[in-house]
């Protein structure tokens, strides 16, 4: 007598040639995958936790990050040092989590058409930053980098700033009121320029 059970039942022919089994299964899959690696993450002190001496960005520091992120900088610069050797020679110790707890998103990025910036913090002067920013041939003759000449004349806009950083508090940034009490005062008459150096200057600083 024959066996019709894996015709009627759940088979591996029966998942091949229905599309929309096969969708639903590899969905299950990814998600249950996705589960496993991400979800101990949360748990772990090592990539919930602030590293040692890492703090969160001042408002003029916040301001200079997102101009950062409005002008797409993460497109060819990562932040993100892999633990292999000719990264870490080249651009110091390899990142780690601990560094990024409070970047909202974080700027790891993969691509790299200019270098890692993830160490570039007290490497260069601010004069250096500036001149680079307005004109990147000006200090590195061989550079693809776009100039950004309008951060030196646009100014940071002060009235965003205490409601940009209530609302980082409420994912876990620790900023106190009377941080954000002064945030606008903090930014207030600065340039973009001014404000991307000084979000470049505190990257890294914290792992040495």
């Amino acid at each position: 007598m024959a066996n019709n059970s894996s015709s009627s039942g759940f088979s591996h022919e029966k998942v091949e040639t229905s599309n929309f089994l096969m969708i639903v299964l590899i969905l299950v899959v990814i998600l249950f995958g996705g589960l496993v690696e991400i979800v101990p993450l949360f748990f772990q002190k090592s990539t919930t936790e602030p590293l040692k001496g890492v703090q969160p960005y001042t408002a003029l520091q916040l301001a200079g990050r997102d101009i950062y992120t409005r002008e797409g900088c993460y497109n060819c610069h990562s932040q993100m040092i892999r633990p292999f050797r000719a990264e870490t020679l080249r651009y110091g110790h390899y990142s780690v989590a601990g560094e990024s707890v409070y970047d909202h998103p974080f700027q790891w990025g993969s691509k790299r058409t200019g270098p890692d910036l993830a160490r570039v913090g007290g490497k260069y002067s601010d004069e250096w930053h500036k001149i680079h920013l307005i004109n990147p041939r000006d200090v590195v003759p061989e550079s693809n980098m776009p100039a950004y000449p309008w951060l030196e004349k646009n100014m940071v806009d002060a009235s965003v700033m205490p409601a940009h950083m209530s609302a980082l508090r409420k994912v876990g940034v620790p900023y106190t009121d009377e941080q954000i009490a002064k945030a606008a005062e903090e930014v207030k008459g600065k340039t973009e320029l001014e404000a991307t150096i000084a979000y470049l200057q505190v990257l890294g600083l914290a792992l040495k």
